[in-house]
């Protein structure tokens, strides 16, 4: 009769018998995927808290942007009466320079 090797149960189908400190390879899946998961979360929050501060730095430049036009507004409006020739081919000027610039985009 053959005898029993000390590692393997009688059922082959269970797959060598394991010693205490032994993992096997499905606990060592689930601790790398679980591993990964955690990883994936915590660079999932750093984007969520960059995504954050690039929203509030957009909202304070468009506020300084407004507050930058209002200023201006009053310059505008005199030239505007004063010079009105000159103020609209100045403003044909910034309208083309901007435009050539979103182009090259």
């Amino acid at each position: 009769m053959a005898e029993q090797r000390a590692k393997y149960p009688l059922d082959y189908t269970q797959g060598p018998a394991r010693t205490a400190g032994e993992i096997s390879g499905r606990d060592r899946l689930r601790e790398m995927t679980d591993g990964a998961a955690d990883q994936l979360k915590r660079v999932a929050d750093n984007a969520d808290g960059i995504a954050g501060r690039v929203a509030e730095q957009a909202r304070v430049y468009g506020e300084k942007a407004q507050e930058a036009a209002r200023n201006f507004k009053p310059y505008v409006e005199k030239s505007m009466k004063e010079q009105p020739m000159t103020t609209l081919a100045a403003a044909a000027a910034i309208g083309f320079a901007l435009g050539a610039l979103w182009k090259k985009k």
